[in-house]
């Protein structure tokens, strides 16, 4: 295990960080105390020291199982956790970005987890509702009251990130260093404005859904494989996700390893600060996970990968990068500059 800074800063993370959404078994899947701990030891044992939870996770649960985890080296660990999904149904104020719900949520989460203060708080999901003067000037005032040491954002889109940061920036209150979204070999979009942010910006991305909701782990075959599935699931099995898997199948083949650790690597290989979240219902599933570590893309394999899985960018960066413009903007002098800025 190596380790990497996170994003703008000089916080020391492992390359990979380890997703506790599957501590605890209220939502009918996941781990039990005595396995979630086998988890959490072979994590660290491989040099892990990211983890990543929120408090709606197995309703405060995983929360529980990991403060009893950390309790032993507290100092050892990076502990994130996040604030926005909602605490009480049905009571109004017990959800969203505001600072009243971040304050109640904050505390609810450092007495779970039994610690005086988390590494990485994420704010969610962006709600739509509350000003990002107010998120900002609250998460700071968290920061200055020592119950935070860094601050990131889930779930989110770029517009929003960069205007917040730019706030944060021009009145001196604390910035995002951290970005978690969805991206994998099926699910590029981010391509196109967040990760580009998240560059322009020097923030760390933890990558979710890496293996793609286990399509790219190649247990999908065929279209046959998706009758009675529904919603998201259903989505991620469509014939272009599916030719996507082949690829990853074959390329795993190849290399000698699974389809999994092909997934992961191609996303640690992306342009950019990318830390996957992995998760495990048993530490056996962790190892196999980490054995991702232990293998390498080529450069071939990586142009396979891309040309497979690769999308439109859409409007305006298809226009901005066409040749016709690019003429236009830089008078035929475009091929005479070494961008180091060039977008992913």
């Amino acid at each position: 295990m190596r380790y990497k800074l996170f994003g703008r800063s000089g916080l020391r993370v492992s390359e990979l960080c380890l997703g506790t959404m599957t501590f605890g078994e209220e939502w009918g899947w996941g781990a039990d105390q005595k396995e979630s701990r086998r988890i959490f030891d072979a994590f660290v044992e491989a040099g892990g020291n990211f983890f990543d939870t929120a408090n709606r996770y197995t309703e405060g649960t995983s929360e529980r199982y990991l403060g009893d985890c950390i309790q032993s080296d507290r100092e050892r660990y990076v502990v994130a956790t996040k604030y926005t999904l909602h605490t009480r149904r049905d009571e109004v104020n017990s959800n969203g970005n505001h600072r009243k719900n971040m304050v109640q949520a904050l505390d609810a989460s450092l007495r779970r987890l039994g610690t005086d203060y988390i590494d990485v708080y994420w704010l969610h999901a962006w709600d739509f509702t509350t000003p990002e003067d107010e998120v900002m000037r609250a998460l700071d005032d968290m920061v200055r009251a020592g119950k935070i040491m860094y601050i990131g954002i889930s779930d989110t889109p770029a517009w929003i990130v960069a205007r917040c940061n730019t706030l944060a920036e021009l009145r001196g209150w604390t910035q995002f260093v951290g970005l978690q979204i969805e991206y994998s070999l099926i699910q590029r979009t981010p391509e196109r404005d967040l990760l580009p942010m998240a560059q322009a910006f020097d923030m760390a991305v933890t990558p979710w859904a890496v293996l793609g909701g286990g399509v790219l782990t190649g247990k999908y075959g065929s279209r046959g494989d998706r009758a009675g599935r529904l919603g998201e699931e259903s989505k991620r099995l469509s014939d272009h996700n599916l030719g996507i898997a082949r690829t990853v199948v074959d390329v795993a083949a190849e290399i000698g390893c699974k389809p999994a650790h092909v997934a992961i690597n191609w996303v640690r290989r992306r342009p950019g600060l990318m830390i996957p979240l992995i998760g495990a219902r048993t530490a056996a599933q962790l190892q196999d996970n980490l054995a991702a570590l232990e293998h390498q893309l080529s450069d071939e394999h990586m142009q396979r990968l891309d040309d497979v899985s690769r999308i439109e960018m859409g409007f305006p960066h298809d226009f901005l990068s066409g040749d016709n413009i690019r003429d236009v903007l830089f008078g035929g002098t475009w091929p005479l500059i070494d961008n180091h800025r060039q977008s992913v």
